[in-house]
């Protein structure tokens, strides 16, 4: 991981102060600090796979981490993403056998579970890979002779995002862009002096991931839960008058209902917002429940990093709602047409990005559909237009991603899995606006499967669970377009319109 001189220095000069804090447990930095080494001599004496047949360059040891948020998380990253190591980090919570294809792909040198007894364990003992349980190690954590390597160029992160197709792609990349972004990152967010920071997120998924690095880069603590609970949340921000929350739209809008008939939190000094984008009810929310916080939003890509950051309150100047904000500080924005000419401001186009923080590239799953890099420089197939001033508005996102919850959800992902369950003979799937999840997901099916709570128990043993339509209809005839393709966009209408052509299908 692109820390280890701050990690050593905060472990120095502060050993005794917490470092993270999950439900109650706490890791200090100079625990932390002694762990990780302790961590580092045993992957350094594993065996090399005999399996591995991925391209990583100066990779010596590739540990997955599969742990959900447990306290051992970071322990376990800070030493497997130093030099000469890097770290794949897998969701515990995806599909058993997509977790299987992930970690058959990989090879890893070693697992690192949270429960021997998991379907990651299973799986990876199944494959013949050395599993670890944290908090049943079979090595001495006092041993810890040296320091970890200082940091070095070369990849060290592995990570997953959902694609067009029902595979997740792997990105990689390497020390210097998250060292540059968080370098930034410290002046622009305001963390020279290590404020307490809340992301109540899976470590898994690039915010809560980045927001836990940024925090101990900074030498702050860093508060998280194993399991999602609103009220928990909000009973931490008061209890540790938590300084500075980083979480998507969703998270916050069930804080604020867990929280309305108790006092505001005050100790909130700042709230970073991403995933979704804000509208004016959420920051009108927001602004009551934490009547002292700066409220912030950025936009950004797993693949591409920061692109935007914008002050909706508390700001020098508050920017429009309707945009993300201006390029973050390094990164230049242009809008471009199909043929990826510049169009200019007030015109639509895909949004393409010239910046030192793009991810290197896709170890599997580059469909050609999201995230490439050209001369006109590098996109996620995102539409949007800037003004004058250079302020962006994302319009949507290519390809037909829905953004739910802060997730990125794919219609073919859900669409492939509802295209399997017994009695659907094909399947649509589209976002609806939502005050909550920001986008509503649906589905549209034919055939005889009528009932939607076999087709959502149908998604739960396929998806995860943010993916999960939320609402079923019924199609007897698609309306079909003159090269025999379903025309989604009259579907669409006729579930918005409540035209006959579909039925809400109800228990």
């Amino acid at each position: 991981m692109p820390i280890h001189a701050q990690l050593l220095r905060h472990a120095t000069e502060r050993p005794d102060k917490p470092a993270l804090a999950i439900d109650g447990r706490s890791l200090r930095y100079g625990e932390l600090s002694l762990r990780a080494k302790a961590i580092y001599g045993f992957l350094q004496e594993l065996p090399h796979s005999t399996r591995r047949t991925l391209d990583l360059p100066g990779v010596e040891k590739l540990a997955a981490l599969s742990l959900g948020n447990h306290i051992g998380f970071a322990e376990y990253f800070i030493a497997a993403t130093a030099w000469p190591h890097a770290a794949a980090v897998i969701d515990p919570m995806m599909p058993p056998e997509r977790i299987e294809r992930i970690i058959e792909r990989l090879a890893p040198d070693v697992l690192i579970v949270d429960d021997e007894a998991s379907p990651s364990a299973e799986i990876g003992r199944r494959l013949g890979i050395s599993v670890i349980t944290a908090g049943a190690e079979p090595f001495d954590f006092t041993e810890t002779e040296g320091d970890l390597p200082d940091d070095a160029e070369g990849i060290f992160l592995i990570g997953f995002t959902s694609g067009t197709t029902a595979e997740p792609k792997a990105y990689y990349r390497s020390r210097g862009q998250w060292r540059r972004s968080l370098d930034r990152g410290r002046v622009i967010f305001e963390l020279e002096d290590a404020p307490s920071t809340m992301c109540p997120g899976a470590l898994a998924h690039g915010l809560a991931l980045y927001a836990m690095v940024e925090a101990l880069d900074a030498g702050g603590t860093f508060y998280s839960v194993r399991k999602w609970d609103a009220e928990a949340v909000a009973r931490t921000l008061s209890a540790e008058e938590i300084e500075r929350l980083v979480a998507v739209p969703t998270h916050i809008a069930g804080i604020s209902r867990a929280w309305a008939a108790k006092p505001a939190l005050t100790s909130l000094r700042d709230v970073l917002t991403a995933g979704a984008k804000l509208d004016v009810n959420g920051v009108e929310s927001m602004r009551r429940l934490f009547p002292k916080a700066r409220i912030r939003e950025y936009y950004g890509a797993s693949e591409i990093g920061f692109m935007t950051v914008s002050t909706l309150v508390g700001g020098a100047v508050d920017f429009p709602i309707d945009r993300v904000g201006q390029a973050y500080p390094g990164v230049e924005i242009s809008i471009r047409d199909p043929d990826e000419n510049n169009v200019g401001t007030d015109v639509p186009g895909t949004i393409f990005v010239r910046s030192d923080l793009i991810a290197d590239g896709y170890l599997w799953g580059d469909d050609g559909q999201a995230f490439r890099v050209t001369e006109a420089g590098a996109t996620v197939g995102d539409l949007g237009e800037l003004d004058e001033n250079g302020m962006l508005r994302v319009i949507g996102r290519a390809g037909g991603m829905m953004i739910s919850g802060g997730n990125n959800v794919y219609p073919a992902e859900v669409e492939s899995a509802l295209k399997a369950c017994p009695g659907v003979d094909d399947a649509v799937v589209f976002g609806l606006p939502d005050a909550y999840y920001g986008q509503r997901i649906v589905a549209v099916v034919s055939g005889e499967a009528t009932d939607p709570k076999i087709l959502a128990d149908y998604c739960a043993d396929k998806l995860v669970r943010y993916k999960i339509p939320r609402q079923f209809y019924h199609i007897g005839s698609w309306p079909m377009t003159s090269s025999g393709k379903i025309a989604r966009g009259h579907v669409e209408t006729a579930v918005i319109s409540g035209d006959d052509l579909v039925l809400r299908l109800s228990a």
